[in-house]
């Protein structure tokens, strides 16, 4: 039996409580959950694929997409890499930053650098993956306002419950909007890639505005 770190309750209580959704006036509203104003990270580090460490700083200059998952994750994680891997060059035509996808390990037990660097590249050079160990990547994770489990002392062959919600961060480094998944009985919960087009091309030209 594996122990969630944070109840999804506690997760939604918190989101209520810093997260506005936003119709912005006569503007077209989004179906997202959008900061506003937006928020800053707070500080961490991290270890990369593409570099030997990573903070806040390295999200400047770019339009990032914040998912948490692993490689060994048999189903929400494959298919939002790929459900990623085909928007984002509809996604980089409507923005003037690059947009970029950072994969969150949350299996910090099984999930090395030299893992994430064989899985993200599948993916394509916009996708990048960062590691911590649980002491690090428990606040960084917590502090976007999602969740993961961790398996029990012992144990190799496990799952991980983690959220499948994705986190939008603009080019100033902060936290934008939160794209939320859809929960269908029968079906793996993901975020539904057109509505993250549409609203991504609603925010992207605000943000220029």
């Amino acid at each position: 039996m594996q122990k969630f770190i944070i109840a999804v309750i506690a997760i939604a209580a918190a989101a209520i409580g810093i997260i506005s959704y936003q119709q912005f006036g006569e503007q077209e509203p989004t179906t997202a959950l959008v900061y506003e104003p937006p928020r800053a990270l707070a500080d961490f580090t991290l270890a990369s694929t593409a570099a030997d460490q990573v903070g806040p700083e390295d999200l400047k200059g770019q339009w990032t997409l914040l998912f948490t998952g692993y490689t060994f994750c048999p189903d929400i994680c494959p298919t939002t890499m790929a459900q990623l891997r085909d928007l984002l060059p509809k996604l980089q035509e409507v923005a003037s930053a690059p947009v970029k996808v950072w994969l969150i390990s949350v299996d910090p037990q099984r999930d090395d650098i030299k893992r994430l660097t064989d899985y993200t590249g599948f993916f394509g050079e916009d996708f990048e993956g960062v590691r911590a160990e649980h002491k690090d990547l428990f606040p960084f994770v917590r502090g976007l306002g999602l969740m993961y489990s961790i398996p029990d002392e012992g144990e190799s062959d496990y799952l991980v419950n983690h959220s499948a919600a994705i986190i939008l961060v603009n080019p100033d480094g902060n936290r934008h909007a939160i794209f939320n998944a859809e929960h269908v009985r029968g079906e793996i919960p993901t975020v539904d890639m057109d509505s993250l087009e549409r609203d991504f091309a609603i925010l992207a030209d605000r943000y220029q505005d």
